[in-house]
């Protein structure tokens, strides 16, 4: 009778610690992954088209061309492998390592020409902007242009929006942040640094209430055709 009484304990207990396993089973957190965005803009004028690999897995499903950008991609937060390859192969012109905090948001830049291609990493903030305002920033990415002025059209010579910006493959300060303007449509010009020699009118430029925007000078001055010296507009929300 013990042995059969001391049995069913045995059995009792067992249950008792399978359904207490089950519970804390049940009431476990689920597990959330850290994420980070980031948007890939393809600012060398004269290379070819590219393929965006995060981890060895590609991000674009078509060639990314000069001066597309992929729109934000979501990825795990953390140290990733960036590479960047001539679309279609395994050839890798950018191949870098960069870690990615946490609900934070970059813009990568391939820049420069073909044959000195290279990266500039960006951090975004996309605080929305206030009532009837935009934001925007200025990025020199034209490899053989000299440093210049963003100004709006009958502003004086060396007034503007962004001053003295030269082409510059480091991060810094300025080239990350976002300035917040009123929401209008705006003449702007990009001008010789300092002076009111306009080298590239930009007639039109509409600005939406509540937008973000990255404007990028592209090309290479004193070309012809699609890598001839311009702007580009990227919105960034």
């Amino acid at each position: 009778m013990k042995k059969i009484q001391l049995f069913s304990a045995m059995l009792l207990l067992t249950a008792f610690a399978f359904v207490g396993c089950e519970k804390e089973a049940e009431t476990l957190p689920a597990v959330v992954e850290s994420k980070s965005k980031i948007l890939v803009v393809h600012a060398s004028p004269n290379a070819p088209g590219v393929d965006l690999l995060v981890d060895g897995v590609k991000q674009n499903s078509a060639a990314l061309s000069f001066p597309a950008n992929t729109g934000y991609l979501s990825l795990n937060a953390g140290l990733r492998n960036v590479k960047v390859n001539v679309a279609g192969t395994s050839t890798s012109v950018i191949d870098v390592n960069s870690t990615f905090d946490k609900d934070k948001n970059y813009t990568i830049f391939a820049i420069d020409s073909v044959s000195k291609l290279s990266v500039l990493l960006l951090n975004d903030n996309l605080a929305t902007p206030a009532s009837g305002k935009a934001h925007i920033r200025f990025v020199h990415l034209s490899p053989n242009a000299p440093a210049v002025d963003i100004s709006v059209k009958g502003q004086a010579a060396g007034a503007g929006l962004f001053l003295n910006r030269a082409f510059n493959k480091t991060i810094n300060t300025a080239q990350e942040t976002f300035i917040p303007v009123d929401a209008a449509t705006y003449d702007l010009e990009v001008r010789v640094a300092g002076t009111a020699t306009v080298a590239l009118p930009l007639n039109g430029i509409k600005l939406e209430s509540g937008k973000i925007y990255t404007v990028f000078a592209k090309g290479f001055l004193g070309v012809t055709g699609s890598s001839a010296l311009g702007a580009e507009i990227v919105v960034n929300n």
